[in-house]
């Protein structure tokens, strides 16, 4: 089998398959769970930089595609990453059908104090940003994670006061 690069190594070709297919799953349940809470009475806020969310993954996912496909991950890195999805299912438990990939707040409701939200108040970005660093890295790719952290980084210095912003305002919510 030949990549965009050369020869596909197997092992590339199926983490890449996994973040890919687990990344389209996610919006799919965002959208129902987004869906869900505005018909209970919630509100998006601060929705100017999603679009910008959604270009820095899809560019961050789509450069793995090319870059990585004939490289072996290396196994370290790459169980550092399987690590961080477990972190990534634990988030997605504690909040169920709250979780979104946008801000969508339900005036009223409670913050989640469970789960790893009792440990960091923001756990699952701490989650995207080690993805978005591990992965490349699993690849042999530093210049390709260190990059992409800081475009992240930047992204999600807007979003995080964003969503503080507009979970005060509400008196609780969601995250």
């Amino acid at each position: 089998m030949t990549g965009a690069l050369g020869w596909m190594d197997p092992a590339a070709f199926a983490v890449l398959a996994f973040v890919t297919a687990q990344r389209l799953a996610e919006l799919v349940y965002a959208r129902r769970n987004e869906a869900r809470l505005r018909a209970r009475g919630a509100r998006e806020h601060a929705p100017g930089h999603y679009p910008a969310i959604v270009l820095l993954h899809a560019a961050w996912l789509i450069g793995l595609w090319l870059l990585a496909l004939d490289i072996t991950p290396d196994a370290g890195w790459l169980a550092l990453f399987f690590l961080l999805q477990a972190l990534r299912l634990w988030v997605l438990a504690t909040l169920g059908a709250r979780w979104t990939t946008r801000i969508i707040v339900l005036p009223g409701e409670p913050l989640i104090a469970a789960g790893p939200y009792r440990l960091l108040p923001h756990p699952n970005y701490a989650v995207v940003i080690g993805e978005i660093f591990v992965l490349p890295m699993a690849f042999g790719l530093a210049w390709y994670a260190i990059l992409f952290s800081i475009l992240n980084g930047a992204i999600l210095f807007i979003r995080i006061r964003a969503e503080n912003e507009a979970l005060s305002m509400a008196g609780g919510a969601n995250r």
